[in-house]
């Protein structure tokens, strides 16, 4: 039964349930507010942090564009430059003049004076011009300038800066594709006639730049690249991203269209966190991070607080398995005794020896058993008494009908003169009340009942002044079966009285008995006159017509002899016809236990 209890039923579930609740709501609503809060304040340092970096980053690259800048301002306003500049093509031999010697000295002294100036240059589209550090001629003469991209955007800004993306430098003499550079050029015009008389180019250190740029990091494997106005990427450690469009739509619209200086966008279908500063010229220094990188110790949090979680929910359960074991072991123990005492068993008693609530109820259940099973004996006792006191009540009533009944015949052999006769009835009761008087108790076997029922039948042939046949057809072994006294006695003096007397001739009366699977089966037989239907309707239902007075003393003794001993566990049915006879059908089952049948 206890195997079949729900679990929504179970107190071990109960206490289980009830633990982690306690355990976990806290556990959890603690580390949910911690990590809400975390994830705030992570957010907003990692947030304050990666702008503060990509300011810094800004300013870094600004101070170099600057450098750049100045020194292309400084070249283009000297008037000894623009003056020599003029001179190139009329004078052949100005290699050898004190302006080339000026030249030449101040363009390197532009380079020495500043570590982020790598090269300048001062050129003529006709393919002449100046350079510090390794400028080769050889380079230049190879380059048709007016067909350069960047000369042309020069041209058409006239006087404006004209930035170009990082590159190799191509006018180098110390080889192909030495000298990463970042070049801005301008036009280099006679300030008296504003007229162009050459290009001025100002290289700046493109390793500087990419090293400023590579040693900020943001997560592991974020980046920062500077992208124009128009969403060229100009600046990048791969340097084949250099002057195409930034590929991914959303970052190019964060770039170009957006004046936020942080957002989001997705690439490939991983969220990225992006940061962007302007720069001196113009430009935007952009950085790009996936979003997991920048929380990654969130993420870490989060998997810190499930595990506690898990752990503490494990730890929970188990603490739970304990004390409900604890608890409901000494419960169950009790409640089983309790089914054992339900279905019958009162010599239960449970071993419980604990002092708590559940050991003194263990205590009272053991006392409680104890004392049911002493009023049990008791009205177990009382029963038996009072069922032995009925069937004496039962034997003291049939008796008296009995010595009634010869009592009777007697008196009237004694006044009708018949003194021979009352001395045989007198003679035949004292044969039959001394076969009863060795008899103790109230119940006898068959064949002691057969033999007081021969003995009964010499009285009433001696009254009747009539022969009674007797047929016994009894089986073997059935003899000795124990029935209550006087049952079948009844039914023979029935038998006599209303069936065979009547008919004023002799009579035959059978007595079969069987041992059947249903019980012992006793029928008695006479052929005697009969019963009308109605009478015979009130002879079956027997018990009813006990209790309602309907029926003889006889037949009454009979019922309540079967009722007292056998219960419900016995049949009594009645056969019969007028002119037929009649029969009787007993069917004795299991008898009732009883201390004492005396």
């Amino acid at each position: 039964m206890l195997r079949n209890m729900t679990i929504s039923k179970s107190f071990t579930a109960k206490i289980i349930v009830v633990l982690l609740l306690v355990i976990l709501i806290p556990t959890i609503f603690t580390s949910l507010s911690f990590y809400w809060v975390s994830d705030a304040i992570l957010k907003k340092n990692v947030r304050e942090s990666t702008l503060q970096i990509a300011e810094q980053t800004a300013d870094s690259l600004s101070f170099i564009l600057n450098v750049g800048i100045d020194t292309s301002d400084f070249i283009s306003s000297d008037p000894n430059i623009q003056r020599a500049a003029m001179q190139v093509n009329a004078d052949p031999s100005y290699e050898d003049n004190w302006n080339f010697q000026y030249i030449n000295l101040l363009l390197n002294n532009y380079v020495y004076s500043n570590s982020f100036v790598k090269i300048v240059y001062l050129l003529k589209e006709e393919g002449k011009g100046w350079g510090s550090g390794t400028f080769s001629d050889s380079e230049l003469m190879q380059i048709r300038l007016s067909d350069e991209e960047w000369v042309k955007e020069v041209k058409r800004k006239d006087g404006e800066l004209v930035w170009q993306g990082l590159q190799y430098d191509h006018f180098s003499g110390g080889g192909e594709n030495t000298d990463l550079v970042l070049p801005v050029g301008r036009l280099l015009k006679d300030f008296d006639t504003l007229n162009n008389i050459g290009l001025v180019q100002v290289n700046l250190d493109g390793q500087s730049i990419l090293d400023t740029i590579r040693k900020l990091k943001l997560g592991n494997t974020g980046k920062f690249f500077v992208a124009d106005s128009e969403g060229r990427i100009m600046i990048d450690s791969n340097i084949e991203m250099i002057n195409k469009r930034v590929r991914n739509p959303d970052l190019y619209r964060s770039i170009v269209d957006n004046d936020r200086v942080e957002f989001e966008f997705e690439m490939e279908g991983i969220p990225y966190y992006g940061v962007k500063q302007p720069l001196s010229n113009g430009w935007m220094v952009v950085g790009t991070v996936p979003v997991n990188e920048i929380s990654g110790q969130l993420e870490r949090l989060q998997t810190q607080i499930l595990l506690t979680s898990a752990i503490f929910s494990i730890l929970a359960v188990g603490i739970g398995l304990f004390v409900a074991r604890t608890v409901t072991k000494p419960v169950k123990q009790l409640t089983q005794s309790m089914l054992r005492v339900q279905q019958g068993n009162l010599e239960t008693r449970t071993d419980i020896r604990t002092s708590d609530e559940i050991g003194f109820l263990s205590k009272q259940f053991n006392k409680m058993v104890h004392e049911i099973g002493k009023l049990m004996q008791q009205v177990e006792n009382e029963q038996n008494e009072k069922h032995y006191a009925e069937l004496r009540a039962v034997m003291h009533r049939i008796q008296p009908h009995f010595l009634f009944n010869t009592l009777s015949t007697l008196r009237w052999l004694i006044d009708s003169g018949q003194k021979d006769r009352a001395s045989e009835v007198l003679s035949a009761l004292n044969h039959l009340l001394e076969a009863n008087m060795g008899k103790n108790g109230v119940m006898i076997t068959v064949d002691q009942e057969l033999n007081i029922i021969r003995k009964y039948l010499i009285l009433l042939e001696l009254r009747y002044e009539k022969h009674f046949h007797l047929e016994l057809d009894v089986q073997p072994g059935t003899g000795e079966i124990i029935i209550p006294r006087m049952l079948l006695q009844p039914l023979v003096e029935n038998a006599i009285f209303h069936g065979i007397v009547p008919k004023n001739t002799d009579g035959r009366i059978t007595i079969t008995i069987r041992n059947r699977g249903e019980g012992l089966e006793i029928r008695v037989q006479d052929d005697g006159r009969g019963f009308e239907e109605d009478k015979l309707g009130l002879l079956n239902k027997a018990k009813n017509g006990a209790e309602e007075g309907e029926i003889g003393i006889g037949l009454r003794h009979i019922f309540d002899s079967l009722r007292l001993y056998y219960d419900n566990d016995w049949e009594c049915s009645f056969e019969s016809s007028p002119g037929q006879g009649t029969i009787v059908r007993i069917v004795l089952k299991q008898a009732k236990e009883t201390t004492s049948w005396n």
